[in-house]
């Protein structure tokens, strides 16, 4: 072993404890990092393959260089004042991410033509979270430098650092997800963990009585990170929100004006769910899917069974307790915050029961049939691929009752030949006789109906007329003269192969491409001026 060490390191145990403690860190990080760029980068396997990537690149790097410089200079002092740079940087994230993050993305604007959001999520990446982990990275090998005392106990020693870093590495995984994101938010989740780095390296060179004034100069910017960095806000350019914060699953805001209350999740996305406080129509794609029940037979005088795969706030829920009531509504939500949400800002009726699980996991675990099920957990195009799979589907067509009628909702957005759109069409009409599709008027959605049995749109022609609220009625001739009946092709999804991650990116390139170009033309005509006027 060295002769370098300070007396706090003598047993090694303080090493030790470092490894594990750096492990936590890094992992806690990553996902930290996960949730800080999910709202305006979406979750997506692709961002997140783009986040791993990075930070494995950072760890790499620094592996290789605290490898070098522990051979060339066995001083335990920088390896632990690199902690404490670390620490406030990890502190700092949470103050300055979201601005880098807007930053990047203004200069991308006035650079980038294509794949627009793998750049700018690659970039955030690389400003935000490299240099951090870069220098946990310098961690394992410095310690093992430092804690070998000879080539025969090196291995049981590489061993035990090992074994502190990866029980360090799984607690860092659950604790993030399970514990403090959910409790306290992501902003100080970072303060958490960065605060226990920061611990580390105030407590070795404390023991020692040296590097005052480094220990103070980082006690103090990271008090100021945790005064500033501390709000979780992301959408920090608005003040007008009745309710923000941060489930396991998503960033949440509700908003409310005098006409309703309605909830996003995250800022990238636009509005999931809405209340209209005076109980009319919502003119959104939920009065469009109003239509399922009557084609599978149900009015007032005949209730049925709806489920509803992916209920939100329960805005569909809602509006066919008032239009079908006596009928038995069940919901499916994996995110339990989102219908406390519902209870509290959403008027959700009791009579709803709401399961909190993922629908395809639901379909599998239950038995029993529905007149209409509601499959709407595609947020705008971005699509969980065991929801959109031939053996979901089929799934969702065994559980309909005969006569019953399936209700998906797609986003317009991706549309065209090899779009999630065309995929997911032809999927479903490979199970389905009878498709047809209806699209929003100045909306971005479009409504698929499907059954087995029974003509949806001759069905609708036949027990519209029995329908008693004028409005809903109104409502029922729009869809019927919007429906257009699909033809399938050969585009099928399968839980073998359903890449609906490499779609949605491509459809979300498309639209970002779309509004680059309006911004690009406002830069090349008025100048940078022109461009900050727009914002």
């Amino acid at each position: 072993m060295t002769t370098n060490l300070r007396p706090i390191l003598k047993n090694k145990y303080y090493l030790y404890l470092t490894e594990f403690f750096a492990g936590v860190s890094v992992m806690a990080v990553e996902l930290g990092a996960s949730r800080l760029l999910a709202p305006y980068f979406s979750s997506s396997q692709i961002v997140w393959t783009i986040i791993i990537g990075t930070i494995m690149i950072a760890m790499a790097l620094g592996n290789l260089w605290g490898g070098r410089t522990a051979d060339k200079d066995p001083n335990t002092d920088r390896l632990y004042r690199r902690i404490l740079v670390a620490a406030v940087w990890i502190a700092a994230i949470p103050v300055v991410g979201k601005y880098i993050i807007l930053g990047i993305s203004g200069l991308l604007v006035l650079t980038i033509n294509t794949n627009f959001l793998i750049v700018a999520a690659f970039c955030t990446c690389m400003v935000l979270f490299v240099f951090p982990l870069f220098l946990l990275g310098t961690v394992t090998p410095s310690l093992v430098k430092y804690s070998v005392d000879s080539l025969e106990d090196s291995g049981k020693t590489v061993g035990t650092l090992g074994a502190f870093n990866t029980i360090g590495s799984i607690l860092g995984t659950f604790l993030p997800t399970f514990v403090t994101i959910p409790a306290v938010g992501t902003a100080v989740t970072f303060l958490l963990f960065s605060g226990i780095l920061l611990a580390i390296g105030l407590i070795y060179f404390l023991s020692s009585k040296t590097q005052w004034k480094k220990c103070l100069v980082s006690l103090v910017l990271f008090a100021a990170c945790a005064l500033f960095g501390n709000s979780g806000s992301f959408a920090f350019w608005a003040n007008d929100l009745t309710y923000e914060g941060e489930s396991v699953y998503n960033y949440l805001q509700v908003t409310e004006n005098e006409r309703h209350v309605s909830l996003s999740t995250n800022v990238l996305f636009g509005v999931q769910s809405v209340r209209m406080k005076s109980d009319s129509l919502t003119g959104m794609y939920y009065d469009y899917a109003l239509a399922a029940p009557v084609m599978a037979g149900l009015d007032q005088s005949n209730p049925g069974r709806i489920l509803i795969l992916g209920n939100g706030t329960g805005t569909f829920a809602t509006q066919c307790t008032r239009y079908f009531p006596g009928s038995q509504i069940s919901g499916v939500e994996i995110d339990d915050k989102i219908t406390d949400l519902a209870k509290t800002y959403f008027a959700l009726p009791e009579t709803v029961d709401v399961t909190t699980y993922d629908g395809r996991a639901y379909l599998q675990a239950i038995e029993g049939q529905y007149d209409v099920i509601q499959v709407d957990a595609y947020q705008d195009i971005t699509i969980p691929f065991q929801m959109s799979s031939t053996e979901f589907f089929t799934l969702v067509k065994e559980h309909l009752a005969p006569g019953g009628v399936m209700v998906v909702n797609l986003n317009m957005h991706s549309d065209g030949e090899g779009s999630i759109n065309q995929a997911l069409c032809d999927t479903i009409a490979s199970l389905f006789p009878h498709v047809y599709t209806v699209d929003i008027p100045g909306a971005t959605n479009r409504e698929l109906f499907a059954s087995m049995d029974g003509d949806p749109l001759r069905t609708l022609a036949q027990e519209k007329g029995s329908v008693t609220a004028s409005d809903l009625r109104t409502q029922l001739d729009k869809v019927q003269d919007g429906l257009r009946h699909y033809v399938g092709g050969e585009r099928i999804l399968t839980d073998d192969q359903a890449p609906v991650e490499v779609l949605g990116m491509r459809a979300i390139d498309g639209l970002i491409q779309a509004e680059l170009q309006y911004y690009q033309k406002i830069y090349r005509e008025e100048g940078l001026k022109g461009l900050l006027a727009q914002f």
